[in-house]
C-alpha cells in the first residue's frame, strides 16, 4: 500500500523505514529537509510541502501525522484538509487528546473526509520491535488500511499465548486493535501512558530506598552498599515485577550507576493529566497514578532525587526524551 507520513522525528521516520522493509511505499515531508533526504535515500518518494506530498499520492490517499499534540498537529490537519478529496484519509498518529479526535473526526465527515486517531507505542525501539497500536475510527475505514498496522505491529512473537486462546492469533495478539469509534484509540493509548507514569514511579521509588540503604544516618549495622545495577539484573531473570521497563532501568544502572549524566527534572507529556482528567470525569479513584503524575510535577520545583534520575533514563531508553544536567 501507499502511505504518506508528514513528521520524520524520533518515531515518525521509522514509521515509514518500517513500512519499506514491509514492501509498502511511503511518501514523506517534514520541515527538516535533512530528514527526508536521509528517507529517500532508504527508498522513500520524498516531498519538501504538503501540497507536494498529496500530488504523490493516488487516491484514496492516505496522510499519517506525526508530529506534538496540540497546534502543530492541529494546523497540519487543517492545511491537508483543504489540499484532499472526498474518500481521503487523514491519521494522526500522535497523542493527542482524544477529545480533540471526535471533534476533527465530526469536522471532516462534513467534507466527506475520514478520520483515523492512532495510538501508537513503542518510542524509538519501534522499528526493529513493532509498535503496539490503538486505532480509532470508522471500521470500514480501518480494515481497508490494515495491511499497514499489520506490518507496523509487532506480531506475535515468542510471547506464549493467553490461556484459552486458540486458532488463528487475532489483532490483540499481534499488537494492534481497533479499540472503536473516533477518538478510542487515543483515549486507550492515553489511559496506557497514565499506567506507565504509575510503573514507572514504582521502580523509581524502589530503587531510591534501596540506595539510601549506606545513608550514615543509619546505624552501622543496617546499611548496605547495595549493588544496584546486580540488583536491577537479577530481578529481569524470572521475577515477578520483570519489564521492559525494568530492562531498561537495568541498562541505565549498568551504563552509569550513579545517574550522573540525568538531571532528575523530570517532564510530562501531558497524557498522564489528561488521564486524571478522565478519572475525575468518571469519579474513578486513581491514587498511584496521580501521585506519579504529583512527582513529576515535584522533580521540575525542587532537586531531582535519584529515583527522578531513574525516571528521566527510562524516558531516555524507550523514547529518546533528553532531560540531562545544564
Amino acid at each position: 500500500m501507499q502511505l504518506g507520513i508528514v513528521g520524520l522525528g524520533r518515531m515518525g521516520g521509522n514509521i515509514a523505514r518500517r513500512l519499506m522493509r514491509n514492501g509498502h511505499q511511503v511518501v514523506v515531508n517534514d520541515r527538516n529537509p535533512t530528514a527526508i533526504d536521509a528517507l529517500a535515500v532508504e527508498g522513500a518518494q520524498g516531498a519538501n510541502d504538503l501540497p507536494a506530498l498529496v500530488g504523490h499520492l493516488a487516491r484514496p490517499r492516505a496522510i499519517w501525522v506525526m508530529l506534538p499534540a496540540g497546534e502543530p498537529t492541529e494546523q497540519t490537519l487543517a492545511q491537508l484538509a483543504d489540499l484532499l478529496d472526498a474518500g481521503d484519509v487523514l491519521i494522526d498518529g500522535g497523542n493527542s487528546f482524544y477529545k480533540d479526535d471526535i471533534r476533527r473526526a465530526s469536522e471532516l465527515k462534513k467534507r466527506h473526509l475520514h478520520y483515523i486517531d492512532v495510538g501508537t507505542s513503542g518510542g524509538v525501539w519501534g522499528l526493529e520491535r513493532g509498535y503496539c497500536m490503538m486505532i480509532g475510527g470508522e471500521q470500514a475505514v480501518v480494515e481497508r488500511l490494515d495491511p499497514l498496522f499489520a506490518s507496523l505491529a509487532p506480531g506475535i512473537g515468542s510471547i506464549p499465548r493467553t490461556r484459552g486462546r486458540s486458532g488463528e492469533p487475532g489483532r490483540a495478539e499481534q499488537g494492534y486493535i481497533h479499540a472503536g469509534p473516533a477518538g478510542s484509540g487515543h483515549f486507550v493509548k492515553m489511559i496506557h501512558n497514565g499506567i506507565e507514569y504509575g510503573l514507572m514511579q514504582a521502580y523509581a521509588e524502589g530503587f531510591d530506598i534501596l540506595r539510601s540503604k549506606a545513608s550514615e544516618e543509619l546505624p552501622p549495622d543496617q546499611r548496605y552498599e547495595l549493588d544496584l545495577a546486580q540488583i536491577a539484573e537479577v530481578w529481569r531473570r524470572g521475577s515477578v515485577v520483570t519489564s521492559w521497563l525494568l530492562d531498561l532501568t537495568a541498562d541505565a544502572l549498568a551504563a552509569d550507576p550513579h545517574l550522573e549524566h540525568y538531571s532528575g527534572a523530570v517532564a510530562d507529556s501531558g497524557e498522564g493529566r489528561w488521564t486524571i482528567d478522565a478519572a475525575v470525569e468518571q469519579a474513578v479513584p486513581v491514587p498511584v497514578l496521580s501521585s506519579a503524575l504529583f512527582a513529576r510535577f515535584r522533580s521540575r520545583q525542587q532537586q531531582g532525587t535519584y529515583g527522578d534520575k531513574l525516571l528521566s533514563a527510562m524516558r531516555f531508553g524507550f523514547g529518546g526524551h533528553v532531560e540531562r544536567p545544564e
